[in-house]
């Protein structure tokens, strides 16, 4: 008996001329083609003569498993998805049961994925570029993937400023998954957001709707749908939905000369190697901002404005504001200084509440992983194990202190030293600026002493 074959095939959206050589001569290759209904109408004129076997919607492993065991009987099988076949498709489906029987690569049944035009790529075209810039594909059909997991992912998503595509919106029964994610993605966009909804794409009946994504939910939508939100940049102009490639950050009008301090093929100025130096620039030319305003501006975690400011120069400084990273290894050791610097105001941020304590070094102990601050007034437990980087801080007469952030850069407590009628206590801020200068020599690599800090 001849060894059998599977061709998994993504013929495209579905118009003839945009299925690629490879996916009909597969086709034409098979001795049985195996589809979903609808798959199998819109490649019917390439089907004379083949064993035809269609399924149902919620029968994709038992096209997955009777692929397999035509092909064990040496027969070539074109299981076949509009789309890519490994874009929501049956490709993950089919190799997931050909392993879960034993089979291997290198073994056995030929097993080939032949690529196509998504959904993704087909809507896109007929409504301009949308997808010119970074984005990504989030299914709503939470009938095998749980809600929870969906919405984070939309979230993620949203606050990331991808430009997203909805595959599976909306369907008879599920109707409220899409004003669920319009509700999400509008925490992090603005109502004016453009968004494309395009039906059949390429089809008999495509159909395609412009709008935004306050009036998204409103829209007819369904299965056949899908739906393009745009990213903070993307913009509708002659009926055209265009996301930015970035040329313009760079470029003045475009095809002109490079913008001040940028340089054709090298990274912008705000690119990965240069952009603390423009946070410097920022906070010198706005030095009266607190740090989670400077953030906020950048729309960066606040440890990374803090390393920004200790990246400083004698030539490109922060103004008065001065930073020091703390190793790990030495949180509790600068715990243990801080007894020495009076009462203390401590500041605790959590998803958008922020509480401020008076306390004293003595409220500080440690149990386990737990950080305690405690006394007749209040309780306060942080886990040790989220502190995962450690700053001490200085703001000129303004404010001195030690910062804790976790490892998304969240701050999660501030320890900082307070006025009396508007001015520190001598003692206090000298013992504070001792322990930072001891500290700075200690982690200086010209310094031979490297002690800790209550050693010294």
């Amino acid at each position: 008996m001849k060894q059998g074959k599977i061709l998994l095939v993504g013929f495209g959206p579905g118009a003839a001329e945009h299925m690629t050589y490879r996916a009909r001569a597969a086709i034409a290759e098979a001795d049985v083609v195996i589809g979903y209904s609808t798959y199998i109408k819109l490649v019917k004129e390439l089907l004379d003569g083949k064993e035809v076997v269609r399924k149902g919607m919620t029968e994709e492993i038992d096209r997955c498993v009777e692929a397999y065991e035509h092909a064990l009987k040496g027969k070539v099988v074109a299981l076949i998805s509009s789309g890519d076949i490994g874009i929501y498709g049956m490709a993950g489906p089919t190799y997931e049961v050909l392993l879960q029987s034993g089979w291997t690569p290198d073994q056995g049944i030929e097993v080939e994925v032949i690529p196509g035009a998504t959904a993704l790529n087909a809507c896109a075209a007929l409504v301009g570029a949308p997808l010119t810039h970074d984005f990504c594909s989030i299914s709503l059909s939470d009938l095998l993937t749980p809600w929870t997991t969906i919405a984070r992912r939309l979230d993620a998503a949203a606050q990331g400023d991808f430009v997203v595509a909805l595959y599976n919106p909306k369907s008879g029964r599920r109707t409220q998954q899409i004003v669920e994610a319009q509700r999400i993605m509008l925490l992090h966009r603005e109502e004016n957001t453009p968004v494309a909804i395009v039906k059949s794409g390429y089809r008999r009946r495509q159909d395609i709707q412009m709008t935004t994504l306050a009036h998204m939910a409103d829209c007819d939508i369904g299965m056949l749908c899908t739906v393009l939100i745009g990213n903070s940049s993307t913009f509708i102009k002659e009926g055209l939905m265009i996301t930015p490639r970035g040329y313009a950050n760079k470029y003045a009008d475009l095809t002109g000369e490079t913008k001040s301090g940028e340089q054709a093929g090298r990274s912008l100025t705000m690119g990965l190697i240069s952009w603390h130096a423009c946070v410097r620039a920022y906070i010198r030319e706005n030095p009266t901002l607190n740090l989670h305003k400077i953030a906020a501006y950048f729309d960066a975690p606040l440890s990374e404005i803090l390393e920004a400011v200790s990246s400083t120069e004698p030539s490109d400084d922060a103004g008065e504001k001065q930073s020091w990273p703390i190793e790990t290894d030495q949180i509790d050791a600068v715990l243990e200084t801080s007894a020495d610097w009076g009462t203390l105001r401590a500041v605790v941020r959590n998803e958008g509440t922020i509480a401020e304590l008076l306390m004293d070094a003595k409220n500080f102990s440690s149990k386990g992983d737990w950080l305690n601050i405690t006394n007749e007034h209040f309780h306060l437990h942080l886990n040790r194990n989220k502190i995962v980087n450690a700053w001490f801080y200085s703001h000129g007469d303004k404010q001195q202190g030690v910062y804790f952030t976790d490892a998304l850069g969240k701050l999660l407590l501030s320890l900082l030293l307070i006025k009396t009628d508007g001015q520190y206590q001598e003692t206090e801020l000298e013992q504070f600026k001792q322990a930072t200068e001891l500290y700075r020599k200690r982690m200086d690599p010209k310094t031979e002493d490297k002690n800790k800090i209550n050693d010294e």
